[in-house]
Formats: structure tokens, C-alpha cells, sequence
């Protein structure tokens, strides 16, 4: 009987110590998907705000020069990404083509201007960042008119708002709990190893060389909790990617890269600083205490 206990200690030390690496990956996991899932949704907005127009008309009045100037002032203005010119003829025919039928005959005249078509950088196309644009270009000369279509953008803004505080909601709500649960399963874990550590303190070991060891597999078991993250989330990834082939959410390295290393330093750093709070309190602990803990 003296020889099984042993190896059942060891045994339930061995899966607490799995069980608390499994519950680190599974919050960092959570945590990774909602911040993957928010940053495609910020992605997926820039995406439509950059496929917006905004047609800048010009007055029936201007003289190429004016034009031209209007061009260039409009091509220096950072937060533009492109400029193409629509000339009242070519913007007749998409317009008849829209209708199906000629509005010429019937107006004797074509009344369209011609115009200006533009496209902002994404975090450009806000609704504030829009009006102060439309204001600043109504001062110009030769300009008559500014028109996108303003209900669009603020819908945009609108959704993509409401499901970020969503998902940032029920992550932080997450992580809080298993923030909890994870100190415990922790704790757990030193509990069974309190009276090594009272033996090493009645012999006169200090506490950094207790803790030491202690901290050294607190790093590991980050280490391990982050890799088995990455892998449930690449996984993940791959399958949205295939399930959902139309939706692009996150194409570019580096938010993916920045979003893997704060897994892995957020699993590290979790599993630091909870196994130093459990020792710490089983090293304040006096000998004869440690036995009715």
C-alpha cells in the first residue's frame, strides 16, 4: 500500500498538471478567436468603406484648368486612395444603360456634370471624417456638389460597432471566468506539493530558490498551453477559410503573427504569475498551518 501511494501522487499530480495546461490553452484559444474574429470584421468593413464612392461634381462652368487643378488637389490629399475622372458623356451612357432606354431624346440635353470619382482608405470613410471631407471640397472652386451615399456608411460603422462590443463583451466575459477557474486548477496543482515546499523552508532554503523550479514549469506549461493554442486556432482558421471561401477575414501576416505571439505571451505570463501567487502563499504559510490548509 505504501508503494501504490506514491505512484498515485504522482499520477494525480501529473493529470492536474495536464488538466490546468488543457484549460490555459482552451481560454487562450477562446481569446485568440474572438481577437481573430474582430480584427476580419474591422478588415471586412475597411473593405466595403474602401468600395464606397464619393462623386465629387463639378459645375457646368469650369474650365479645363479649374479641372485639372480640382485633379491635383484632390490626388495630394493623403487619405484618398484613388481618383478617376467621369466626363458627363461617359457618365450618360452608364445612366442610360442603367435605364434601359435614352433620357437624351426626351430632355433634348444632357444634364449630367461631369465629375470626380473617389475612393478613401478605410479608416478614412467614417461618417465625421466624411462630412468634414465634403465641406472642405464644397469651398473649392468649380465644385457644385458632393455626393455618397451617407446612410450606407453609417450602417457600416453602425453594425461592425454593435459586433465588436459583442464579441469584446462576451471575451472579456470569458476570460474573467476562466481566469477564476484557471487559478484554482493552479492552485490545486501546488497544493499537492506543499509539504516539499515547507520541508525546503524548514531547512533553510530561500524563497527565490524555492520558487524557482516552480516558476521554471509554470513556463513550460505556458510554452505547451500556447502551442496546443495555435494549433486549435489554426485550425479553426483553415476551416473558415475553407468552409467559407467567399468571406476573406484576415489575409495579411502581420495581425496574424501579432495575434500568435500574444497568445503564446499570454499564456506564459497567465501561468507565471499564478503558479508565484500559489507559492507565495503556501511559503508565507506557518509550518503548523500548512497541515489544516
Amino acid at each position: 500500500m505504501a508503494y501504490n501511494n506514491p505512484r498515485k501522487i504522482k499520477r494525480k499530480v501529473r493529470n492536474a498538471y495536464m488538466i490546468s495546461t488543457v484549460s490555459i490553452a482552451l481560454v487562450l484559444f477562446l481569446l485568440g478567436a474572438v481577437g481573430y474574429l474582430i480584427v476580419g470584421a474591422l478588415n471586412a468593413s475597411n473593405r466595403l468603406k474602401e468600395n464606397v464612392s464619393v462623386f465629387v461634381m463639378l459645375t457646368d462652368e469650369i474650365t479645363p484648368e479649374c479641372s485639372a487643378s480640382v485633379k491635383q488637389k484632390l490626388t495630394a490629399m493623403p487619405t484618398l486612395k484613388e481618383v478617376t475622372f467621369i466626363s458627363k458623356d461617359v457618365a450618360a451612357d452608364s445612366f442610360k444603360a442603367y435605364l434601359g432606354h435614352d433620357f437624351e431624346d426626351f430632355l433634348q440635353t444632357n444634364p449630367l456634370p461631369d465629375a470626380y470619382e473617389v475612393k478613401l482608405e478605410g479608416h478614412a470613410s467614417d461618417p465625421q471624417t466624411l462630412a468634414a471631407l465634403e465641406k472642405q471640397l464644397m469651398t473649392w472652386e468649380g465644385v457644385d456638389e458632393v455626393v455618397y451615399q451617407r446612410n450606407v456608411m453609417e450602417q457600416i460603422s453602425s453594425n461592425i460597432n454593435k459586433f465588436n462590443l459583442v464579441l469584446l463583451f462576451f471575451g472579456g466575459a470569458l476570460f474573467v471566468i476562466s481566469l477564476i477557474l484557471l487559478n484554482n486548477k493552479i492552485r490545486v496543482m501546488i497544493f499537492s506539493k506543499r509539504y516539499i515546499i515547507n520541508t525546503m523552508k524548514l531547512v533553510g532554503a530561500t524563497r527565490w530558490f524555492i520558487m524557482r523550479p516552480f516558476l521554471g514549469h509554470s513556463i513550460l506549461q505556458g510554452v505547451y498551453a500556447g502551442l496546443i493554442a495555435w494549433i486549435m486556432l489554426a485550425l479553426m482558421i483553415m476551416g473558415l477559410h475553407e468552409g467559407l471561401p467567399e468571406m476573406q477575414f484576415i489575409s495579411e501576416q502581420t495581425p496574424l503573427l501579432i495575434l500568435f505571439g500574444s497568445m503564446m505571451g499570454g499564456g506564459i505570463l497567465i501561468s507565471l504569475l499564478f503558479t508565484a501567487f500559489a507559492v507565495r502563499k503556501f511559503l508565507r504559510m506557518r509550518s503548523g498551518d500548512i497541515y489544516l490548509y
